[in-house]
């Protein structure tokens, strides 16, 4: 009996679930708004853009090498277009300087990479630009 139970209830499980088709969504409506589907990232002569909804405003934007991985230096933006970081990277991995933003434009930090860890002496800032912490990766 119990093994019928099972069987039935497994049978349901699996004869109810149905695949859902991979078609091109163009807009989704809900109660509330109908939010339009957006194609956010543009490749281009190996340059990755990504924006933000509505496409008036770049988020990320670097190159790529011939793999698809990042390889210089990318950038990435608030909304309103301040340059919020700045990394450089060799074949997908961060490799050399990087700086941190606060949302002011003011640098929030600094540092180097070395094959995707931090290496040498990191700077933090408060945002008023003062000195608050250094760090030397190099002596941990």
């Amino acid at each position: 009996m119990k093994k019928t139970l099972l069987f039935l209830v497994l049978t349901t499980l699996v004869f109810s679930c149905k695949e859902e088709e991979n078609e091109p969504v163009e807009k989704k409506e809900t109660k509330e708004t109908v939010v339009l589907e957006e194609d956010l990232v543009e490749i281009k002569d190996g340059l990755f853009t990504e924006y933000y909804p509505g496409k008036k405003a770049i988020k990320f934007q670097g190159r790529q090498d011939k793999d698809g991985y990042r390889d210089g230096i990318w950038l990435f933006y608030s909304e309103t277009g301040i340059e919020l970081s700045m990394t450089n990277y060799e074949h997908g991995v961060r490799q050399g300087h990087s700086i941190v933003k606060y949302p002011t434009g003011a640098i929030h930090y600094t540092g180097t990479y070395t094959n995707d860890k931090p290496s040498g002496l990191w700077k933090t800032y408060d945002a008023q630009g003062k000195l608050v912490n250094t760090k030397d990766y190099d002596k941990i």
